[in-house]
Parts: structure tokens; C-alpha cells; sequence
């Protein structure tokens, strides 16, 4: 059974366009270990285009140069890699395929009945898979920073959309940790509540 999830640093305002200038000060072991386990038997990778470049442009040369993360840069080329792009340019790393339609791909991924499909970053896949209900897992790394400029995760004017808690954890620096699923609205009393009325008999010194 495939199973499709993403990872993903956020500010707390929402911003999932990294700044180094606040992602990298909270950035620690316990950081690093929720990371490893978010890659963890990964079998496939699902990247957009400019956050595959940056992945190119960094992790070969850093798995040639044989640091501190040159196992971590290994296990990232010897992935196979599935890029969203309509261009035809050389990805210029190994185990990459294109794909022009992301959420074909995915359907594709489960029909090869590949197991655990990675979406690293890549903030408008993460959409496109969330609107067409392809990911099963919204992975976040919740930064306690408001970041105030940047592209935030979920865009102006598209419709609501709910989710449940799977996990929630708290690290060592004030960041959290959260796994969401796509989920149905919140019930109350077997009916979804639809206004204040509905609510008002969970408010303090009600009788219900």
C-alpha cells in the first residue's frame, strides 16, 4: 500500500518558503532526527522543480566531498526522484524521472504499489496533491517565528479544507512537530456545528 506524505518547515504565520535567517537557528539533533524519520524507507521521492535544483546544485557535490553529510547526500541520489517540470533540461543527477502532471504521477506511484512516497518541500505540489487528495500526510516542523514575508503554504481564496491530528510533538527549541491527515469537518452530537447556537452549550456554565 502506498502511503504519500510530505515534510515541510513552516513559520508560525504560515510561511513554508524557507529563510534561513529563521529556519537555521532552530535547527538541532532533535531537528535532525524528525527529519531522518520523515525519510526513513522512503522508496520514492516527489520534488518541484525549484526545489529539485536546489537539492541538485547542493547534495552531489556535498556527497562527493565526503563531509558529515555526505551518507545523508548518498541516500538522497541513490532515490529515485520524480521532478515536476514541463521543461526538457538535463536534471544532471542520478534516479531522476520528469513528470508534467504531479498528480498523475502520484496515482502512477500507487498503481506501481511503490510503499512510502516522500514530497520534500515543494510548496505547490504539496496543494496540488492536497486538492486532489493524493497525500496522505501533511508532515510539519512548526518554527516559533513569525516570519512576515514569504509564500505561505496555503493560498488566498481556495476552499476550506479540514484536517485531523495524527501526532503532535514538542522539541527542545519550541518548535512543533506536527502529522495531519485530510479528515471530514468536526461533529457535534452526530451534526456538523453550523453557528454560534450550536457551539453555545460547550461554552462555560451552560447546562448541557
Amino acid at each position: 500500500m502506498t502511503t504519500i506524505v510530505s515534510t515541510l518547515f513552516i513559520s508560525l504565520d504560515g510561511v513554508a518558503e524557507i529563510d534561513p535567517d529563521w529556519h537555521f537557528p532552530y535547527f538541532d539533533q532533535a531537528v535532525g532526527a524528525a527529519v531522518g524519520e520523515d525519510y526513513a524507507d522512503v522508496d520514492a521521492l516527489i520534488l518541484g522543480r525549484v526545489t529539485y535544483e536546489s537539492f541538485a546544485g547542493a547534495w552531489p557535490d556535498r556527497e562527493a566531498a565526503g563531509g558529515d553529510d555526505a551518507g545523508f547526500a548518498t541516500e538522497l541520489g541513490d532515490l529515485r526522484k520524480v521532478v515536476a517540470t514541463r521543461g526538457t533540461q538535463d536534471l544532471g543527477w542520478r534516479n531522476v524521472e520528469r513528470t508534467g502532471d504531479v498528480v498523475a504521477a502520484a496515482k502512477a506511484l500507487r498503481d506501481e504499489g511503490v510503499g512510502k512516497v516522500l514530497v520534500a518541500g515543494s510548496i505547490q505540489i504539496v496543494r496540488a496533491l492536497l486538492e486532489a487528495g493524493q497525500l496522505d500526510e501533511l508532515r510539519l516542523l512548526i518554527h516559533p517565528v513569525a516570519a512576515r514575508t514569504g509564500e505561505r503554504l496555503f493560498s488566498e481564496g481556495a476552499g476550506m479544507q479540514h484536517f485531523s491530528l495524527v501526532k503532535a510533538e514538542a522539541l527542545p527549541t519550541g518548535m512543533l512537530r506536527t502529522i495531519y491527515r485530510a479528515a471530514a469537518g468536526p461533529t457535534a452530537g452526530g451534526r456538523t456545528p453550523a453557528a454560534y447556537e450550536d457551539a453555545a452549550e460547550h461554552l462555560p456554565g451552560s447546562d448541557a
